[in-house]
């Protein structure tokens, strides 16, 4: 054996003896948050794909990638509306590889609530989902995020700048998470780097009311066409990957809606 082909047989070795990277994708059964767990799974990262009520689907992507590459993808189920419930999740996250090196704030509620119609139901559910569930699920994972130089990527809105006519509510939420991934950028680093991706029209609401609005959108973007969930998740990969000197950034990848009027 050459001392070229040994060197090269220990470095595949502890290539494979090295445990891969685990991220935590909440929301990740559909749409969305199920490109980003395609797209992370492909760059050799481990996904635990946190669901709620879509099982079905949940299951169905888990195994799909866990086909390509065994093991690689579990599934975690929280009520993300239940505090406790989403402490629990941080918990049971890190200890199904036993590390936790990436956390992913996916999850989302998003409806009308035009002003006069705003109940606390409504406060509860879009506050919860978009605000409440990532400040508690972060807080539950920064020790684990620590211990690894981890990070995190919060799925914000281009709405939490330019608020939605009828949708004060989730406008709100999302400047909330849009602030908290600035403030939580300072309070974990500089061990755990926290950005944002601010998603423009990218995918038709699944609520037919709202797609008149969303083609709106897609006309005031500077490409004049809607984009894809590839393009938030590579976005996303970027940002937990490969960008070492960028935190406490929100990037908005809406073509070009943000720079308009």
């Amino acid at each position: 054996m050459t001392g070229e082909t040994q060197v090269l047989e220990t470095s595949a070795a502890a290539s494979e003896s090295r445990p891969h990277e685990v991220v935590l994708i909440t929301g990740a059964a559909r749409r969305i948050g199920a490109e980003i767990a395609r797209t992370l799974h492909r760059a050799d990262i481990n996904v635990l794909l946190h669901y709620r009520g879509s099982r079905e689907a949940a299951a169905t992507l888990a195994a799909e990638l866990n086909a390509d590459r065994p093991d690689s993808a579990r599934l975690l189920q929280a009520d993300l509306l239940d505090e406790r419930a989403t402490m629990d999740l941080g918990a049971r996250a890190v200890a199904e590889y036993g590390h936790l090196n990436y956390l992913v704030n996916n999850a989302s509620t998003f409806y009308a609530t035009p002003l006069g119609t705003i109940t606390g139901e409504h406060w509860h559910d879009l506050m919860g989902s978009n605000l409440k569930a990532p400040l508690f699920l972060t807080q539950a994972c920064a020790h684990a995020l620590h211990e690894t130089g981890g990070a995190v990527v919060n799925i914000v809105d281009i709405h939490a700048l330019r608020p939605l006519k009828g949708y004060p509510l989730y406008s709100a939420a999302k400047a909330g998470l849009w602030a908290l991934t600035q403030a939580f950028a300072r309070e974990l680093g500089p061990d755990v780097r926290v950005n944002g991706v601010a998603p423009g029209a990218i995918l038709l609401p699944e609520d037919l009311a709202n797609v008149g609005t969303h083609e709106a959108m897609v006309e005031r973007t500077a490409l004049k066409r809607q984009g894809h969930p590839s393009d938030i998740a590579r976005t996303v990969l970027f940002l937990l990957r490969d960008a070492p000197y960028i935190t406490g950034q929100v990037v908005p990848v809406d073509g070009g809606r943000s720079a308009s009027q």
